[in-house]
């Protein structure tokens, strides 16, 4: 008998997370318009910390620099805060030029 869960989707929340300090209006397909403020961003999803009326497997459609309009769903949310994973894959270069624009201050952003 193995121990730990049997994930059947690889852990992806591994990935580096980059700070940043941006508010969107996401799209949701129940509550319509919603002003939330995206604090971390990695390549495969970010967090946000006011999900008041955000719950698990909700999915919601925002508008990321460089990238554009962009499909995430939630995968959990403990208090505030909420951590949503990009329904489609972020092109490395495309990434990293979102993280420039969303991050101007070189000292706070992740070595590469």
């Amino acid at each position: 008998m193995s121990a730990g869960a049997q994930l059947t989707v690889t852990d992806q929340r591994r990935a580096t997370r980059h700070p940043v300090d941006f508010p969107v209006i996401a799209e949701h397909f129940v509550h319509g318009d919603m002003n939330l403020h995206i604090s971390n961003l990695s390549a495969h999803g970010f967090m946000v910390d006011d999900a008041h009326d955000l719950s698990r497997g909700d999915r919601i459609i925002i508008r990321l620099p460089i990238v554009g309009r962009i499909e995430a769903y939630c995968i959990w949310r403990r208090d505030n805060r909420a951590g949503f994973q990009f329904e489609r894959i972020i092109r490395i270069d495309d990434f990293m030029g979102m993280i420039d624009e969303l991050q101007p201050n070189p000292r706070l952003r992740r070595p590469r």
